[in-house]
């Protein structure tokens, strides 16, 4: 008979080549033994109660906007969002803080902020900008997980698109430095054409917005990139990809050996156009929500086992942002606020479709933990490693409220969404951090520096 800090009973864990009822027995933040542990007792125990036992989602894509801009959303409110949605890890891009994320300093900065507010761990993207190509050596040497360019307009002053030149020499660099570059990929010039065509004709609808970011800026700047990777060797990871013709570029380069991994979102996947049209401005994203028929491609591609991996791309502004006074879509912040639901939209299209919950796992813990170097320790319920865990009802139904929406403004697509399942608890470390409807736990998170995590595979 042993005793352990914590032991997660009677629960469905989700483990990576099955799912079966089991206890979680866990010491020292630590996964120490997973069965049927009747003779074994916890200082604490948790009836999970036939509930699924999940790894805590590790979110590669949150823009949160600390320091300069923590009215938007801030590593306090953003950390406690996510906690509620089952994330135990989550990795901030660098574009919307003041300073952006571009230079040794300014990662330090943020990192700071990380580690006195995030209830959760994280780890921090640097970026790619004109004119810090050498900066970035700086940054890989302090501990960012990769790097992150656009290659159409940010929407933020501070943080510029990557010109192909800089392109160039940024992923030449960053391959010799042997981390990853992210990427944007929807043509700048293609996205600029087509939008001052509609502003000359007044026309700012949704669907002439969507009509300004068609499949094919996406496919050319995808295609683009890959071009690139082939002549630098630089590895990439594209973000919220939205379309199969991307998909398939990507695929053949792949194919060809490249070094890519590419995700999608759950915007993505559970909603589409006509979602814009209704709700307007909360729907607003970049690439846009697709047609229905294209929406039913993607989550063709994700049963196929195409994405490597979900990520939230949770992009929040104030209200005032979203809702300009000339009521131009145009004009409004394109970013959907959302984070705290991944995970339970991939468990609904699971249900849905009938996917496995060992691939669920996979996308939203398991690869993102292979691809960025934590998969020693988090990414999958597994002796030895971190006790990150979501604990999710399939006998509850969860409608998404102001009251029980984390993120510092409320305004979201998501708003009255009901999923056929409900996050009752997350645990970071072995600690109760979420528990139905309240964070419990007022640790804090590790800033996950990546010279202190094993390379990538």
């Amino acid at each position: 008979m042993s005793t352990y800090d914590l032991i997660i009973r009677n629960g469905y864990v989700v483990l990576p080549n099955e799912v079966k009822k089991a206890d979680v027995a866990i010491q020292n933040g630590v996964i120490i033994k997973i069965g049927n542990l009747l003779d074994d007792t916890g200082l604490e125990e948790y009836e999970a109660g036939n509930q699924y036992v999940f790894p805590g989602m590790i979110d590669v894509h949150v823009h949160f906007s600390e320091p300069g801009r923590a009215h938007w959303e801030g590593f306090e409110t953003g950390s406690r969002m996510l906690a509620a949605g089952g994330c135990t890890t989550y990795f901030d891009m660098p574009l919307n803080g003041i300073p952006s994320t571009i230079d040794e300093t300014a990662l330090l900065e943020k990192a700071k902020a990380g580690e006195a507010n995030s209830v959760v761990d994280f780890g921090l993207w640097g970026g790619l900008v004109p004119g810090n190509v050498e900066e970035l050596e700086g940054l890989a040497n302090s501990g960012v997980i990769g790097f992150k360019a656009f290659l159409s307009a940010t929407g933020n002053d501070e943080f510029e698109r990557a010109d192909d030149f800089t392109l160039l020499q940024g992923m030449r660099e960053i391959a010799r430095l042997d981390k990853i570059l992210a990427l944007h990929a929807e043509s700048d010039h293609i996205t600029q054409f087509l939008k001052q065509e509609k502003e000359e004709q007044g026309l700012f609808s949704p669907d002439d917005y969507a009509a300004t970011r068609p499949l094919l800026a996406e496919a050319e700047a995808v295609e683009r990139a890959l071009t690139y990777a082939e002549v630098t060797g630089c590895r990439l990871h594209f973000v919220h990809i939205s379309s199969s013709l991307a998909m398939e570029k990507i695929e053949a380069a792949k194919q060809r050996g490249l070094d890519i991994t590419v995700e999608t979102c759950p915007h993505y996947l559970l909603f589409n156009q006509d979602t814009l049209i209704e709700k307007g401005t909360v729907a607003k994203c970049a690439p846009p929500l697709r047609e229905k028929a294209e929406q039913d491609k993607l989550i063709a591609l994700l049963i196929e086992g195409r994405f490597d991996m979900i990520s939230s791309d949770h992009s929040p502004c104030p209200y005032e942002l979203k809702d300009p006074a000339t009521h131009n879509l145009f004009e409004a912040w394109g970013g959907i606020s959302g984070g705290q639901f991944s995970l339970q939209t991939m468990v609904e299209l699971a249900i849905t479709y009938e996917i496995p919950f060992q691939k669920v796992a996979d996308w939203t813990a398991g690869t993102p933990a292979e691809r960025f170097g934590l998969s020693s320790r988090k990414g999958q319920i597994k002796e030895g490693k971190d006790a990150d865990i979501a604990v999710v009802s399939l006998n509850d139904t969860h409608t998404v409220t102001e009251d029980n929406f984390f993120a510092k403004h409320k305004q979201s697509v998501y708003m009255g969404h009901t999923f056929p399942c409900k996050v009752t608890a997350t645990f970071k470390h072995g600690k109760l951090v979420y528990e139905k409807g309240e964070i419990r736990h007022q640790g804090r998170g590790t800033w996950l520096r990546s010279m202190a995590i094993e390379p990538s595979i």
